[in-house]
């Protein structure tokens, strides 16, 4: 029993501490922290002596500088928050309704009306004390700010490059800077009247609120001055702005003239031109492109761009038409691409039988040239032209005679199925060319001995004024040949191979004699 007492008085103990501590505790944490020494002097400092500087804990007046005393009077123990904004509220409006809303927004700064004594107050919660400042304002200081200001604002609108003037509503210059008085008496001359307006036409710039574009005349010249005009319409009237433009008005009459000669040059060209910015858009094409493409001036004037160019193009079936619609897009995308790296060279057979050469370059900023170009008499005179030579070569391959033709640098650049036959060999079937070293040897090896192979290679090399000869050879089987070497035109060489005639018969001479008395 005794045990037990014991330990419920422990308990009881135990439970005492600790009530007594949280006690403690609790009383540490809701006792405000001991200001520094020297805080509240610390805050009552401001910015000039003669500003007023009021400290409040919540709403209550804790501190005053020499500034504010004559706000307070001898109200010092009874002067509250609210004593301060009656009498303030009215020169600084804005002012909180309770300190505690500075706690929540952070500083103020409360600009005074025009009866208030100070610029302005500073309102601002500063660890658990409200500070309200009224800052006297520096009336001298900031008359010279002003002036200086003034005085560089003077001096940059006089100095600058470019004419500045003012303008009454009724039309009259009411002030204006050096450059513009400069430009009015380089125009009318040194005794002009600065209040007459040099830019009378600015109507447009003040209605539409936008730059305009206006000239003046020069003097005794055709030339003309051209100005962008800016005006702002202030309480003295209209502040008009006038920028130099005459530079950027002859480069664009030069570009315009630039673009009028490139112009006339591709209408005079026989080569269709469409011309695509980086856009993919048509900017330019010539007058022969209407006539290749059938396209029409008001398809083409309407800017298209690269695939809607092309689409039309194949619903005019003016270019090869694809095996599938799937399968031509993708082949516009490989053509833009060639294009663009200037690889782009096709031959286009049209439906119609023309047909065109079609190549695209590269140009500057990213845009591409087509150039459309009709070869269709070009490709039928190379047709027509391979057709007579297909012809020339049948009809001599039909000759008994072995005939193969020698440029004047030795190569041969014919012969017949004869020859091939004769000799044993097809130089069309060589990659290197045949030459006429090549071919007297061939000759040699089948023919016997003869100095005749070398005399045709001196003909063949020789120059003008070659005369025709003949030699007999006979090829290592017993069959003899006679070979004919003759000049031909530009320097080529004929050489032909047959068998000799035969012997005529006795009656045939004696009739040959005959005919030859009776002429």
């Amino acid at each position: 029993m005794n045990i037990m007492q014991e330990l419920l008085s422990i308990d009881w103990l135990v439970l005492a501490t600790l009530c007594a501590a949280t006690a403690a505790a609790a009383v540490w944490w809701l006792t405000p922290n001991p200001k520094p020494k020297g805080f509240e002097q610390d805050l009552l400092q401001g910015d000039g002596q003669s500003d007023a500087v009021f400290l409040f804990d919540d709403t209550t007046l804790i501190g005053w500088s020499s500034g504010a005393r004559r706000f307070i009077g001898e109200q010092a123990e009874n002067f509250s928050w609210a004593n301060l904004r009656d009498q303030l509220a009215r020169s600084y409006p804005g002012l909180p309704q309770s300190p505690g809303f500075l706690k929540d927004v952070g500083p103020l700064v409360l600009s005074g009306t025009a009866n208030a004594e100070s610029r302005e107050a500073l309102c601002e919660w500063i660890d658990g004390v409200t500070r309200v400042q009224l800052r006297s304002s520096n009336t001298q200081e900031q008359n010279h700010s002003i002036d200086q200001e003034l005085t560089t604002l003077r001096s940059a609108v006089h100095q600058a490059p470019y004419p500045v003037w003012l303008q009454s509503d009724d039309g009259a210059v009411t002030w204006s800077n050096l450059a513009y008085d400069d430009l009015s008496q380089k125009i009318r001359g040194r005794n002009v009247d600065f209040s007459e307006p040099l830019f009378t036409d600015l109507d447009d710039p003040m209605a539409s609120g936008k730059p305009e574009r206006i000239s003046i005349p020069l003097p005794d010249s055709k030339k003309k001055l051209w100005y962008n005009i800016s005006t702002t319409e202030t309480e003295s009237g209209w502040l008009c702005h006038a920028v130099d433009v005459n530079a950027v008005v002859d480069a664009e009459i030069a570009q315009r003239n630039f673009v009028q000669t490139l112009a006339k040059t591709f209408a005079q060209l026989s080569i269709g031109l469409a011309i695509f910015d980086r856009n993919r858009q048509l900017v330019l094409f010539n007058p022969v492109l209407i006539d290749l493409t059938a396209l029409p001036a008001n398809f083409l004037s309407s800017r298209p761009n690269m695939m809607t160019f092309f689409d039309r193009l194949r619903d005019q079936r003016m270019m090869p038409e694809p095996k599938n619609y799937s399968s031509w897009r993708h082949q516009m995308a490989d053509l833009l691409e060639a294009a663009s790296e200037g690889r782009y060279q096709e031959t286009w057979s049209l439906p119609s039988g023309s047909v065109y050469s079609v190549s695209g370059r590269p140009h500057p900023d990213g845009a591409i040239a087509f150039l459309f170009e009709d070869i269709t008499a070009e490709i039928t005179l190379t047709r027509q032209f391979r057709s007579e030579l297909e012809m020339g070569q049948s009809i001599m391959d039909q000759m008994d005679d072995a005939i193969a033709v020698f440029a004047n640098d030795g190569s041969m650049t014919f012969s017949n199925a004869a020859y091939h036959e004769l000799w044993q060999m097809d130089p069309d079937a060589s990659f290197a060319k045949v030459t006429i070293m090549d071919s007297s040897r061939v000759w040699q090896n089948m023919c016997a001995a003869t100095p005749a192979w070398g005399e045709i290679r001196d003909f063949v090399a020789g120059g003008d004024g070659r005369t025709p000869w003949w030699a007999n050879v006979q090829l290592r089987n017993g069959t003899p040949l006679v070979c004919k070497v003759s000049a031909i035109q530009n320097g080529a060489t004929m050489v032909s191979f047959r068998s000799p005639e035969p012997a005529p018969a006795p009656a045939d001479q004696q009739r040959f004699a005959i005919a030859k008395q009776d002429k």
